[in-house]
């Protein structure tokens, strides 16, 4: 199973969220500070990072060592 960190509209702003649970780790105003709180979390957790819009949509990804599939070019 995959490690994953996501960003989500909130009532009260923007979530950040590790996958799977239900409850926020951190709820702020601003996307932008819920970004950055996210890959901080999601690189200490070595997981997926994953931004949504505010229709929920996925707009954005990044891997910081959870990557199901990683490349295979190692140059």
């Amino acid at each position: 199973m995959r490690k994953t960190t996501h960003v989500v509209p909130h009532p009260d702003g923007w979530a950040v969220k590790t996958g799977g649970s239900q409850r926020a780790h951190r709820v702020v105003e601003r996307k932008s500070d819920a970004v950055d709180i996210g890959r901080d979390l999601s690189r200490s957790r070595q997981s997926e990072f994953l931004i949504h819009g505010r229709d929920g949509k996925i707009q954005r990804t990044a891997s910081h060592g959870g990557d199901p599939c990683p490349p295979r070019d190692k140059k």
